[in-house]
């Protein structure tokens, strides 16, 4: 037994209309893809940004089988240009912006665009003793580097409508909890809680709310990257010996199949969030985990 996971076919019709969201990470099978999807099925005008051209064009693909409208760019976040880029195009396409999903990560140096590549171990993830300068730079130029980049020019757009607006940004348990062996994630996901933390300080005043996700293990392509890592690592005998203390949040120890959650039950959570039903709620960083962090 276990529950049943979110309907990948599951929107409320027009809840967005007349809305234009901007998704950084927008790559189809991820969490920022699926939320692209199911936003354009709400009503939502998509911008879609991710440094994979050809999953993030399937993402546009899918929205537009469904009757959607969405237009995306290839752009890096960690490069503060193509941040200001993104929103700028955004607004040349559809007048405006209203929300954003700060989507994009990585858990490793080696490059997303490309199969793992495990010959360049400097790259890997980490305990500090043995982290490379270029791992350490890399995990933190995207998520949060690249994050604050995004944020400030997303920000910067928003107060211009002077309107309001809503921001939710991808964090991790990694950043509620301590992960073994990859200092890099977990440093850069604790920032990412402060960030929002500080935004949503910030920003009341201007009636812009921004909240943070924090999931446990959801079924991705950034995981089932992870997944390579993990199977390398215990083949080649090697790892932070705490790795196998925890690795099941409640939901996933109860259910028979052991699942992860999934990028659409994520997605449900974030465009709530997004969403006027969420009006009372910011500078939250919501453990959507599976009850990881509850024990």
């Amino acid at each position: 037994m276990g529950i049943t996971p979110t309907n990948p076919e599951s929107y409320f019709p027009d809840r967005f209309k007349d809305k234009v969201i901007l998704v950084t990470g927008a790559a189809a099978g991820s969490i920022g893809g699926c939320t692209a999807i199911r936003a354009a099925r709400e009503g939502a005008k998509v911008v879609g940004i991710d440094i994979k051209e050809k999953e993030l064009q399937a993402t546009a693909d899918e929205i537009s089988k469904s009757g959607g409208e969405s237009f995306i760019m290839v752009a890096d976040v960690s490069d503060p240009a193509d941040a200001e880029r993104m929103v700028s195009d955004a607004v040349k396409k559809f007048g405006r912006i209203d929300m954003a999903l700060n989507a994009a990560g990585v858990m490793d140096g080696n490059d997303p665009t490309k199969p793992q590549d495990f010959n360049n171990e400097g790259n890997l993830p980490s305990s500090i003793h043995n982290a490379s300068d270029e791992y350490w730079l890399k995990v933190f130029e995207t998520n949060i580097h690249g994050m604050f980049y995004s944020m400030r020019a997303e920000l910067k757009q928003l107060l211009k409508q002077s309107e309001g607006g809503a921001i939710v940004n991808i964090g991790s348990i990694a950043g509620l909890t301590g992960l073994p062996g990859n200092c890099a994630y977990s440093a850069s996901k604790h920032a990412v809680i402060g960030l929002t933390r500080n935004a949503a300080i910030d920003y009341a005043p201007y009636n812009i709310r921004i909240n943070s996700v924090n999931m446990a293990q959801t079924d991705t392509p950034m995981v089932f990257r992870a997944y390579e890592y993990v199977k390398w690592m215990q083949e080649k005998g090697k790892g932070s010996s705490m790795a196998g203390a925890k690795s099941q949040s409640l939901l996933q120890m109860a259910d028979e199949k052991h699942r992860g959650s999934t990028p659409w039950e994520q997605s449900a959570i974030i465009l709530f969030l997004l969403s006027d039903d969420a009006s009372n709620i910011t500078g939250a960083n919501m453990a959507t985990d599976g009850g990881w962090t509850a024990f």
